[in-house]
């Protein structure tokens, strides 16, 4: 099949991360299309509004829009019409739909979702604490975790954690080296413990990769087992045997991340802390 080249304007008078995530969503199921972003983010007035207009004008395509100001709204509408360009303003069907229920009008207000609330200030807290408790760092402080994720060197723990965060959720994380005493605190978790593990062929190319970022003085941190282990098939496997049985040992469940993304990773994570809440509740209720 032949590839299909794309120009897709994503126009927000937000962050625009909502247009990011429904067009990577949309996107990605037609898989022979080249897609050429063009992402035009804060559009509230209409000299900003002129911008986007012309960069549509100059790069054919159709047009995803946020844009909740009515008058704003009507000025791309007409000019998308006028240049011959579909434009589909996302928001509407939820909005329709939420009315309806509701009973009231959507109040139109740009970027009302980015707001210094309770929410929010949770998540900037978790950002924090993940920092704080990264990679085993603050031991005394872990139990203000929300989640404890555990796994050898490079499992992804550190980004799972903060994707978390950005849900407001405190993570910490505890890595698990063979050559070290198994993680303290942990006997009687006051919190979900979860693991994470992967193959051994896709860990030692991450390892590899980040070996060579260490060579080349891009890297932070330090690498606590010989290098040649690090990337050994035996003792990567033996590695990986390990602390799977120190997981089943303890009855913390795990994730296998080899094929996963970082959301799907962090959903499965939210899966499991719903559970074993659930499963807390029961025993103490």
């Amino acid at each position: 099949m032949t590839q299909q080249r794309l120009n897709l304007h994503l126009v927000s008078d937000a962050t625009g991360e909502t247009l990011n995530s429904i067009a990577r969503a949309t996107v990605s199921q037609f898989e022979p299309v080249t897609v050429n972003y063009h992402r035009w983010s804060l559009i509230r007035t209409r000299f900003q509004l002129h911008r986007v207009l012309e960069g549509v004008e100059s790069e054919p395509g159709p047009v995803l829009s946020t844009v909740v100001d009515r008058a704003l709204r009507s000025d791309l509408e007409t000019a998308c019409q006028r240049l011959g360009v579909p434009v589909v303003n996302v928001l509407d069907p939820v909005i329709a739909m939420l009315q309806d229920q509701v009973g009231a009008q959507a109040t139109a207000r740009p970027g009302k979702q980015y707001v210094l609330d309770a929410d929010y200030f949770r998540r900037i807290d978790a950002i924090h604490f993940v920092l704080a408790h990264d990679d085993g760092q603050a031991q005394t402080g872990i139990a203000e975790a929300d989640v404890i994720l555990v796994g050898v060197s490079r499992s992804s723990k550190t980004p799972t954690s903060f994707y978390l965060a950005n849900r407001g959720i405190k993570a910490a994380n505890v890595p698990l080296v063979p050559s070290l005493p198994e993680p303290p605190g942990l006997e009687a978790p006051h919190c979900p413990v979860i693991g994470l593990t992967l193959d051994a062929e896709a860990l030692i190319e991450i390892r590899r990769h980040r070996l060579k970022l260490i060579a080349q003085g891009h890297g932070a941190g330090h690498i606590r087992q010989d290098s040649s282990e690090y990337v050994d098939m035996d003792a990567v496997k033996a590695e990986l045997l390990w602390a799977r049985r120190l997981c089943t040992r303890r009855g913390w469940p795990v994730i296998d991340v080899t094929r996963r993304s970082i959301e799907e990773t962090a959903a499965t994570v939210l899966q499991l802390m719903q559970a074993w809440h659930a499963r807390h509740d029961r025993a103490t209720g």
